[in-house]
C-alpha cells in the first residue's frame, strides 16, 4: 500500500477492495479495522484523515483487511468482540457473541437476585450450557452475585472462556467444564442450580446452503444441531429436574420462528410461568419458565 499512506485514502482504497468481496458493510468494516489497529474509536479516525501511516501499520492493516476480504469474521480479525459493553476474546474454534443474546441476559437479569446472599449463605449456582466463549455465564456473573458454571464439547472455546473469565475478573466465581451437554456437569451439582440458561445451536439444517460466508467460518456444531433442531431444548428439559432446584429459573435463546414449539416444550416438562420475550428487531429470542417450588 506504499509508505506514505494517510488515513482517508487508506480507508478508500480498502473500501473498495472489502465491496469487490461482496461485502455489504466494506466501508464500516474499513474503519472499524484500522480504528482497533490505530487504538482509537472510529469517531477519531474522522479527526485525523490526513495522519500518515508508519511501514509497520500500513502492513498490519493491510493484512487485516486481506482477512476480511476472505470474509474471515471481523470478530475473528480483530480477536474479540463486545457484549454487553464487555470484550470478550474469540477466535476459530469459538461462535462469536451476537446481540440478539443480550435478550437473554436482559431476562436473566430480572430472574436472578440483585442482592448477595446473607453472610454464611451461598450464593446462587449457575448453569451456562453450551457457554461458547463463556458469553452467559460471565456475563451473568458480572452483573449478578452469583457462581456459575459454564460447559461446552469444545476445548478450543473454553480456552477462549477461561481467559475472558481471568480477563474480566469472575474467574474465582465462573468455572467451566468440558464434555456432551449434561454429562459436562460435575455430578456434585445436582439439585443445586437455581438458573440454567441456554443459547444451543439451533439453525435447521435446511439453511447451511444459504449462511453467509462469514458464519463458515464459525464451528458448524454450534450452529448446526442436526436433523432435529430442537433436539438440545429437548435435551435440556429431560435432564432438568435433575439439576435445576425446585423454584429455579430456566432460559432458552430460540432461533426465528421457534419460539411457540419451544415453549409448548417447556409446559409439557412441567414448568410454569412460560413467557416469551422479543429482540431489539421484534423477533421472539427467548423462551423462560420455573421449575414449581
Amino acid at each position: 500500500m506504499g509508505e506514505r499512506w494517510t488515513v482517508l485514502p487508506l480507508l478508500k482504497a480498502s473500501s473498495e477492495f472489502l465491496k469487490s468481496r461482496g461485502i455489504d458493510t466494506a466501508r464500516l468494516d474499513a474503519e472499524v479495522l484500522l480504528a482497533h489497529l490505530l487504538g482509537v474509536d472510529r469517531i477519531t479516525l474522522y479527526t485525523r484523515f490526513d495522519q500518515p501511516l508508519g511501514d509497520g501499520e500500513i502492513a498490519a492493516y493491510r493484512e487485516r483487511v486481506r482477512r476480511r476480504g476472505e470474509r474471515v469474521p471481523v470478530a475473528y480479525v480483530l480477536g474479540e468482540k463486545e457484549f454487553w459493553s464487555l470484550r470478550f476474546e474469540v477466535g476459530p474454534g469459538c461462535l462469536v457473541p451476537r446481540p440478539d443474546t443480550e435478550t437473554l441476559v436482559e431476562v436473566a437479569l430480572r430472574a436472578l437476585p440483585p442482592e448477595p446472599t446473607p453472610e454464611g449463605s451461598e450464593a446462587p449456582l449457575l448453569l451456562d450450557l453450551g457457554t461458547g466463549p463463556g458469553t452467559l455465564a460471565i456475563t451473568l456473573a458480572r452483573e449478578r452475585p452469583i457462581r456459575a458454571v459454564g460447559v461446552d464439547s469444545s476445548a478450543e472455546a473454553l480456552a477462549f472462556a477461561r481467559r475472558n473469565a481471568a480477563a474480566l475478573g469472575v474467574e474465582a466465581r465462573v468455572g467451566f467444564s468440558r464434555g456432551d451437554w449434561w454429562d459436562a456437569v460435575p455430578p456434585r451439582f445436582a439439585g443445586r442450580f437455581a438458573a440454567v440458561v441456554s443459547n444451543p445451536p439451533y439453525l435447521p439444517a435446511d439453511l447451511r446452503s444459504a449462511l453467509a460466508p462469514e458464519l463458515r467460518h464459525e464451528p458448524e456444531a454450534a450452529l448446526f444441531p442436526g436433523p432435529d433442531p430442537l433436539i438440545f431444548y429437548r435435551r435440556t428439559l429431560a435432564e432438568l429436574p435433575r439439576w435445576l432446584a425446585p423454584g429455579g429459573w430456566l432460559g432458552f435463546e430460540v432461533g426465528d420462528g421457534q419460539a411457540p414449539a419451544v415453549a409448548d416444550l417447556v409446559r409439557r416438562a412441567g414448568l410454569t410461568e412460560v413467557l416469551v420475550a422479543p429482540d431489539l428487531g421484534g423477533r421472539d429470542r427467548v423462551v423462560s419458565a420455573r421449575r414449581p417450588a
